[in-house]
């Protein structure tokens, strides 16, 4: 289990990249890489408290059978006080099984206890492994959105030369300063096309003007 966790970290660090060129949805990826690592650790969890209950469960048949044996050895030492050598021999006798067991009791208890110190440093680690990846995960996620924001922009822009809209308001630009042209055309055909006899009726016009002005002179002694 332990063995598994420390495999995904280095497929999280070390092949990432490469394991997200190939995601289709990298962080939809990531999320599930910190799942399994979430798994993981429950699974060490559970692992470290069966250990726990175990040391303890070690520890107090220990506590009990050397309680017996300092229990022998102080009735041995009451029954010589009272003379009673039998007695004593007997509880010496007994105090020699206990002691027997509670020594093969230490030796498993303190095996599962080395056990259970070096299952929760591993642990401790699992768990400061996993806030790291966490906070990695966060800025890739951050960066594969930004990244993905951006390539949309720049498809954008780089297609907004062939956009219908751009082709249309262009054509549009087009017919305007065509209709301008032909308005310029028209304005020169138009004057071109004057006939001599409106040519002679501006003249009539200006002559008549010039006659009565030298009539007003003439009249006021102005010649």
């Amino acid at each position: 289990m332990f063995k598994f966790f420390k495999r995904m970290k280095t497929v999280v660090g070390s092949e990432l990249n490469a394991m997200l060129d190939k995601a289709e949805d990298p962080v939809k990826m990531l999320d599930q890489f910190m799942r399994e690592m979430e798994s993981d650790i429950r699974e060490a969890e559970s692992a470290v408290a069966k250990q726990i209950a175990n040391e303890k469960m070690l520890k107090r048949k220990y506590d009990d059978a050397q309680a017996i044996v300092d229990k022998r050895q102080a009735q041995a030492e009451k029954a010589i006080e009272a003379g009673n050598e039998d007695l004593a021999r007997r509880a010496l006798e007994d105090k020699k099984d206990h002691q027997q067991q509670a020594d093969l009791l230490k030796e498993s208890w303190e095996r599962a206890k080395a056990d259970s110190d070096h299952l929760r440093t591993k642990l401790d680690e699992m768990k400061s492994e996993y806030r790291e990846m966490k906070l990695k995960k966060d800025t890739l996620k951050a960066r594969a959105e930004s990244a993905k924001t951006r390539t949309k922009m720049n498809r954008t822009m780089s297609s907004i030369g062939n956009d219908e809209s751009k082709q249309g308001f262009e054509r549009m630009e087009e017919k305007v300063m065509k209709y301008e042209a032909e308005a310029e055309t028209s304005e020169d055909l138009s004057s071109q096309s004057r006939s001599l006899d409106d040519e002679f009726e501006d003249l009539d016009k200006s002559s008549g003007v010039d006659d009565e002005l030298a009539a007003l002179k003439k009249k006021l002694g102005k010649e």
